[in-house]
């Protein structure tokens, strides 16, 4: 491409990073993110999944629905509340509502900032209901179809 066609791509105008700055970038992200459908295998493979999930949401949207197994800790209570609840010895995978949320992160920081090992979990509550995966509501469990923009009808993972 000539230097004027570059220039007008939006999606080369900036110039891709070199491999080694790619790898970098891209290890450093999986150290900080789990997905979906990655935490959904690990607990269903039964036994202790080596992490324990944290729902940072209010008590009115975990009673909505929320990952089963997970614990119930809002981000305004984890400074006071954390070490009664968490095991600094185990990681922790921080949820919130999905991706227009930033409420995970922000646990996953508060978190980070007394000791704990963590991660985000990209995606969500949104998400983990979206890709037809069981939640817990106060009425009880529940499940929702797989929705086809999200997570293969047909298959048992996205080959991702």
């Amino acid at each position: 491409m000539t230097t004027t066609q570059l220039a007008s791509n939006p999606v080369l105008r900036v110039p891709p990073a070199s491999p080694a700055a790619a790898a970098a970038y891209f290890g450093a992200a999986l150290a900080f993110h789990a997905d979906v459908s990655d935490v959904a295998a690990a607990l269903a493979a039964g036994g202790d999944p080596g992490f324990v999930v944290l729902d940072s949401r209010s008590t009115e949207s975990w009673d909505q629905g929320h990952i089963p197994g997970a614990v119930h800790l809002p981000t305004a209570l984890i400074a006071e509340q954390a070490e009664q609840l968490l095991d600094k010895s185990v990681p922790v995978v921080t949820y919130c509502w999905g991706p227009g949320c930033n409420g995970a992160t922000r646990a996953a920081l508060a978190l980070a900032e007394l000791g704990y090992q963590v991660k985000e979990m990209l995606g969500g509550f949104e998400y983990w209901a979206r890709e037809g995966f069981e939640f817990e509501t106060w009425e009880g469990g529940q499940r929702r179809a797989a929705d086809p923009l999200t997570a293969p009808v047909d298959a048992d993972d996205c080959g991702c």
